[in-house]
């Protein structure tokens, strides 16, 4: 019966490690927007940290280059923060059901 159980588990692992996978590759197509300034300055990334699209509002062009920098970092940085939180969204029904330690996260 331990054999059983075993080979039993070990075949969820696998199933769990392959339907993970494949929401992954979902996950890198899902394209999330990143926003600063009011919107003037937009960043477009997957969530794979792909930065597909910048786009910077013309009124800012003419503006102080250092303001322009930080928020072009600030809606990186936005976009980054969304695609965490929609992919630890996304994952976290395969970990639903297991005794995991606080603040582990999947995938490794």
């Amino acid at each position: 019966m331990l054999k059983g159980g075993l080979g039993n588990m070990m075949k969820q692992a696998q199933q769990m490690q392959e339907n993970m996978k494949k929401m992954q590759d979902q996950l890198a197509l899902v394209e999330i927007e990143g926003v600063a300034g009011a919107g003037l300055v937009k960043v477009l990334m997957t969530c794979r940290n792909d930065v597909r699209r910048v786009t910077i509002d013309p009124s800012l062009m003419s503006d102080d280059k250092d303001m322009l920098e930080d928020l072009i970092a600030a809606a990186m940085n936005d976009a980054v923060r969304k695609a965490e939180a929609l992919t630890q969204e996304k994952m976290s029904g395969f970990t639903a059901g297991m005794n995991l330690p606080a603040g582990f996260k999947l995938p490794f």
